[in-house]
């Protein structure tokens, strides 16, 4: 752990150290391999050669044998011997063969041998490589509920830390579907929040985000459509607004009032615009719902 939660930290800079014994041997395991691995065009060299010597020594046998058997006129032993030395050409020729063809395994000019290894070595270095974590994006680190010594798991089923980014920051105000008739993005926004009493933000529209509510998920059963229990809310759907002008003590789970400037009519402007800084003003005595 290279960081203390709740404090900013920059993209690229490290925040956890994993243990890197395990990838470190691993990495000089395959070290030891690849180098056994490029070895290798010599050592076929070697076997070729040295099966090619093994062909000119039994043939020359066998024309030696089969000599003394001309000389000798068919005598018992040497043409067992002559039956002999035919075998061992035989063999010495297919051990030739052998050898040329472990030789000819290759991938655009390169042993596979040596692929193989130089590929489980890469492999090996990407790991022990990822034992540092850096951070992707400036921004804070919290909910840290990593240790240092602590085993961290084998399955990704949970999270050492969250993130939270500091670009792209937005606010999401619920509204219902009757007030968002003649809301588009790009119109004016005025936010106050909770935390904040007294002051009004400005910003911008960007979008309405569609409801869940909408969303049948694929399965094998039919939909029904029962009528919503007159007592449940309905629902709410989303905008998203940007802050005009960006301010780092805003925090996830802010809460807050904000009144989004639609249509042509000033009246109406004015009057949203009383309210919500009557909302901002009374948070200084106690936080009421608005």
């Amino acid at each position: 752990m290279l960081v203390q939660p709740n404090q900013p930290v920059k993209k690229g800079q490290a925040i956890f150290q994993f243990d890197r014994r395990p990838y470190q041997y691993a990495v000089d395991a395959a070290e030891a391999e690849l180098t056994k691995a490029l070895q290798l065009p010599d050592v076929l060299t070697s076997n070729v050669a040295g099966s090619i010597q093994a062909v000119i020594k039994a043939r020359s046998a066998l024309a030696y044998a089969r000599s003394q058997v001309a000389m000798m006129r068919g005598l018992e032993q040497w043409v067992d011997q002559e039956n002999a030395d035919e075998a061992a050409v035989r063999q010495a020729e297919a051990a030739l063969e052998s050898s040329r063809a472990r030789g000819g395994a290759k991938i655009d000019g390169t042993y596979a041998a040596i692929e193989a290894a130089q590929a489980k070595l890469d492999r090996a270095r990407y790991y022990l490589d990822n034992t540092t974590l850096y951070a992707p994006e400036d921004g804070v680190i919290v909910n840290m509920q990593v240790r240092p010594g602590m085993v961290a798991g084998i399955y990704r089923i949970g999270a050492l830390a969250s993130l939270i980014c500091d670009a792209d920051r937005y606010l999401l105000a619920s509204y219902d579907q009757e007030v968002l008739l003649y809301v588009e993005p790009g119109q004016p926004v005025e936010i106050a929040l909770d935390r904040f009493p007294g002051r009004i933000f400005k910003g911008t529209l960007v979008d309405v985000w569609p409801s869940g509510a909408g969303q049948l998920l694929p399965s094998g059963a039919l939909p029904s459509f029962k009528p919503v229990p007159e007592e449940t809310p309905q629902g709410r759907f989303a905008a998203r607004i940007r802050f005009d002008d960006a301010d780092p003590r805003f925090i996830m789970g802010a809460q807050g009032s904000a009144a989004i400037y639609a249509g042509s009519s000033f009246g109406f402007k004015a009057l949203r615009r009383i309210g919500i800084r009557a909302y901002s003003w009374l948070n200084w005595l106690y936080p009421l719902p608005f």
